[in-house]
């Protein structure tokens, strides 16, 4: 595959406040603690070096996490470095979507693999470990449920009960049985089922089965999956919890950098963490001088709820804006790699780690990419535009093609420009307010009359050209399924059986972490 790289900014799908970030615009500075630039790792890690980290607690949690799974030497190896005060991780966190969900779920762990290499490789005397974070605690089943392949939608149709990450997989066999359809009998197509099945099927929970599948598509990269809802790990947070839930320290914090950021990414709450029974994920809200979980029965005094989060920390899960800092808490960690909503959501927090004394990571964007295919890049030929032109809107292209391969001038500029000079040289004429006042209403109205007469003749145009502009536009909608980048609605499925496990080589070859442009592989 051939690579090629543009703008964020050309791609048009990236917004403003991103590429403010990306560009090191002031007005955001007091938003973040480091730029994301490699030369920010060194303060990053001196910095990291004081605070308390429990690694023995970390190292234990993953080990019994890592028991049942057949993983590489790699990354046995990189759990056992964990323990060292010169070993530290690079994180992305993501939900425990249905077969990994959209691509850019790769796209964030393969940034996160190459951000640790380039570190090792920069400061050679420090260990760097991947890490992806599971989500295991989300509750929004239906976010995670479904894949989209080849224009079909897979669903994985089960009643939720309780968070996903307890959900068991054994009734994946039938969404299973379907993939197999989707997929065919190729090789590459065996040995994806095969692989989907043994995570799917073989495991008891979608947090195992998770963890089964991402290990065997990066363990070879060194990455390791850690689930931080376990009791010994949830015990590190207990100060946390109860700062956010019994004394709602945080709730003035972050409302007060919401007001100065101007759009929050994230709804923060008086209460930031939810409630966890086996089969429920409810929040905690203060009711009077007693604490309630809403939908249940459960009633806390202060006193009572001290207890309870002393006694069973594992039953307190943060929202998206308190397992940033629990995240934090944790690990020794020196950088977060997420898409926009999340460097979005996380820059609402540095006035609170400042508060909870955690360190504020370096926040980087996840690298984002389009795969297109042969069959794509010839159609995009006979459309007489390039590649990138398509991110453009559909419009736009329409109009572009239009303007290229009209008979004659359909454009009436020329004829704007003299009525606007005959009606403007009428009105000095006769200084009076009145007729100044039928003059440019006068003036208005021929101008819209040629503004529709323009459109006909565009219309016509078009018509002219309906085979062509078809085309164009189902050049558009391949490239961007339902209208948004393809990263964020397709799957790597077509991928794999297109490349096989070289894709992801691909991918990792050319990523970059600290490359701003947007990437382009051109199978032709």
């Amino acid at each position: 595959m051939r690579v090629e790289k543009v703008s964020y900014e050309q791609t048009s799908f990236f917004s403003e406040f991103i590429l403010d970030y990306l560009s090191g615009d002031e007005r955001l500075t007091p938003f973040y603690h480091r730029s994301p630039h490699l030369s920010s790792f060194k303060a990053q890690i001196e910095e990291k070096q004081k605070q308390n980290i429990n690694r023995s607690v970390l190292v234990e949690a993953l080990n019994e996490q890592y028991s049942s799974v057949d993983t590489s030497d790699f990354v046995t190896s990189n759990i056992q470095l964990l323990e060292q005060e010169k070993t530290f991780t690079v994180t992305t966190g993501h939900q425990l979507c249905l077969f990994t969900g959209p691509l850019y779920f790769i796209y964030k762990i393969i940034t996160t693999i190459n951000l640790a290499e380039e570190l090792k490789r920069a400061y050679p005397d420090f260990n760097f470990v991947p890490i992806y974070w599971m989500a295991s605690e989300d509750h929004d089943f239906e976010e995670i449920n479904h894949v989209h392949v080849f224009g079909q939608k897979l669903a994985w149709n089960q009643p939720q009960e309780g968070p996903v990450g307890v959900m068991p997989t054994e009734s994946l066999s039938s969404t299973l049985e379907e993939l197999k359809d989707v997929l065919g009998d190729s090789s590459a197509a065996k040995d994806l089922y095969r692989l989907f099945s043994e995570s799917y099927i073989g495991s008891k929970d979608m947090s195992s089965a998770t963890r089964a599948l991402v290990n065997a598509l990066f363990s070879k990269f060194g990455l390791v999956v850690l689930d931080a809802g376990t009791i010994a790990l949830k015990k590190e947070a207990i100060s946390l919890i109860k700062k956010d839930v019994l004394d709602q320290r945080n709730y003035p914090l972050i409302q007060e950098v919401n007001n100065d950021l101007g759009k929050a990414q994230a709804f923060v709450r008086p209460i930031n963490f939810f409630y966890l029974q086996e089969r429920s994920r409810n929040r905690i809200e203060q009711d009077g001088s007693d604490f309630v979980v809403l939908n249940s029965d459960l009633r806390f005094t202060r006193e009572e709820l001290s207890q309870e989060i002393e006694n069973h920390p594992e039953r307190f899960s943060p929202n998206v804006l308190l397992r940033p800092l629990f995240k934090e808490l944790l690990l020794p960690n020196l950088a977060m790699i997420g898409g926009g909503a999340e460097v979005n959501y996380w820059m609402q927090l540095k006035s609170t780690f400042s508060a909870n004394k955690i360190a504020f990571p370096i926040l980087l964007l996840r690298n984002s990419a389009m795969v297109v295919s042969n069959t794509l890049v010839d159609k995009v030929k006979k459309t007489g535009f390039e590649l990138v032109d398509f991110f453009l809107s559909e419009e736009i292209l329409h109009k572009h093609f239009i303007d290229r391969n009209k008979e004659g001038d359909i454009g009436v500029e020329t004829e704007k420009s003299q009525i606007e000079s005959i009606f403007d040289a009428l009105a000095q004429r006769i200084q009076d307010p009145g007729f100044q006042s039928s003059v440019f209403a006068e003036k208005k109205k021929q101008l819209k009359s040629l503004s529709k007469m323009e459109q006909k003749l565009r219309k016509s145009e078009k018509l002219k050209h309906q085979n062509s502009l078809s085309q164009i536009s189902n050049v558009k909608a391949k490239l961007f399924p339902n209208n948004t980048l393809q990263e964020r609605y397709d799957n790597i499925i077509p991928m794999y059986l297109n490349y096989g496990s070289s894709f992801i080589d691909a991918l990792k070859e050319a990523f970059d972490p600290f490359d701003q442009k947007f990437t382009l592989f051109i199978d032709d």
